[in-house]
């Protein structure tokens, strides 16, 4: 008798898991460096060339306020994405935020300047930073939730940790490719070299769509067609404000201090090294080394949350940015390479400690008929309070209080108590099981 054929064997778990990282990290890490390199142009370059008729601190202001401006559109990317990802799917939302992010950055560099057109240029690069705004808000839920969605139960907070790491990889390619254009002359790097960053965005969209289009759905979204659970009465943005309206309000004071410290130590500290009589280029350069630092510390942050759990490491980080808002600022004083080196990257290493487990945390806070609405809402909603904002109101402190950083320190301290207070009101749900139906109603 001739044997019968054996069925071929199943894949692990863990290749299959691996391959969605992966996915999720490099896709995201492409969103991310368009997202980053408008603001690091906005700290160098668009106050002089969108709004040169202002005083250098006013320009300052304004180029800061085009950059709050993409995180107000991103609550709105995140309720759109959020509905079509909980009705159709995590995947198939992925692949078109890319896109969305990657035609306006690569419109950003074609972009005419306020000497060329007029008004019509930072119109025109409002516009544009809007839909920057609008494809990074549905980007982020459906890339945490193909990662949460198919990590084992108890490696939840690791795999999510990788599309958290696409922003310090986007960070780092994006000022590390700054940089280099930024070594040019002055008069060639506010002519043509500025430009060049905003168009590499293309070649990276067509590499990141590449990648996404071959990973599978989650299997946690699958399970739940599969066993016709539920849909959501009406709009998913609708079902999750009235199912979970704290788990909401938590996860966004859970980003403040996280959200508003990053972008103070990465993309305001810019602005405010140059304005002491820093090099560009140093500035640079000190941002590029912590977020290498950045890269290790959120998974080692987020396996150690699948230890710990969510809540202690959340609110080590939240301590730590507490304690560092004023030595953070003493160190950059005093101008000397090695302490700002220092400062920028022990408020990495803190945010880190929130950024790492904050995936697998807002994830698990939501059932998985409305998780994408869900960790969307609690997610981008508090980047236009927080991140959005905090460099505009960093700037504006320094203004009023006659350069004096002290303010910006307070500011920090705020930050770090409504989140501390956020996450101590939530509850730990790294031992939760993300069920096809779930409803975790005994976190409200």
């Amino acid at each position: 008798m001739t044997p019968s054929a054996s069925p071929p064997p199943t894949p692990e778990p863990s290749t299959a898991i691996w391959k969605v990282a992966a996915a999720s990290f490099i896709g995201t890490a492409v969103e991310w460096y368009d997202f980053f390199l408008y603001g690091t142009a906005a700290a160098l370059v668009f106050n002089r060339l969108f709004f040169p008729s202002f005083n250098p601190l006013m320009g300052t202001l304004a180029a800061f306020g085009t950059f709050a401006v993409g995180f107000i559109a991103r609550p709105l990317g995140g309720i759109i994405f959020g509905h079509f990802g909980d009705k159709l799917g995590r995947k198939s939302m992925l692949s078109a935020t890319l896109l969305i992010m990657g035609v306006a950055t690569f419109a950003i560099g074609l972009l005419p300047t306020y000497t060329s057109v007029g008004v019509w240029a930072p119109i025109l690069l409002v516009i544009l930073r809007i839909l920057q705004g609008f494809g990074l808000g549905g980007e982020w839920g459906g890339a945490v939730l193909m990662a949460v969605e198919s990590a084992p139960k108890h490696r939840r907070g690791f795999y999510g940790s990788w599309p958290q790491m696409g922003a310090p990889a986007g960070l780092l390619v994006a000022n590390a490719v700054f940089s280099v254009f930024s070594s040019l002359p002055e008069d060639q790097f506010l002519s043509w070299g500025w430009r060049v960053p905003f168009l590499f965005s293309a070649l990276l969209i067509v590499i990141g769509i590449f990648i996404r289009l071959g990973v599978a759905e989650s299997p946690a979204f699958r399970a739940a067609h599969q066993q016709k659970s539920p849909e959501p009465r009406g709009l998913p943005v609708i079902e999750v404000l009235r199912t979970y309206p704290k788990q909401i309000l938590l996860a966004m004071g859970a980003r403040f201090a996280e959200n508003g410290f990053f972008y103070i130590i990465t993309t305001f500290v810019l602005a405010y090294g140059t304005s002491i009589g820093m090099e560009r280029s140093a500035m640079l350069q000190a941002v590029l080394v912590a977020t290498c630092i950045h890269l290790v510390a959120i998974p080692s942050f987020g396996a150690l949350s699948d230890v710990l759990g969510r809540r202690p490491v959340y609110l080590g980080g939240a301590v730590g940015c507490a304690l560092l808002a004023f030595p953070f600022f003493w160190l950059i004083d005093t101008k000397q390479t090695g302490a700002i080196w220092l400062a920028i990257s022990l408020g990495i290493v803190a945010h880190a400690a929130m950024y790492g487990p904050q995936a697998s945390f807002f994830s698990e806070l939501f059932g998985t008929r409305v998780r994408y609405s869900g960790a969307s809402l609690g997610y981008q909603l508090a980047s236009v309070f927080a991140g959005g904002l905090s460099p505009l109101v960093a700037t504006a402190l320094l203004q009023a209080t006659g350069n004096e950083p002290w303010s910006v320190s307070l500011y920090m301290v705020g930050l770090a108590l409504i989140t501390l207070v956020s996450v101590y009101l939530s509850a730990e749900t790294f031992r939760e099981t993300l069920e096809p139906a779930d409803s975790i109603q005994k976190h409200g």
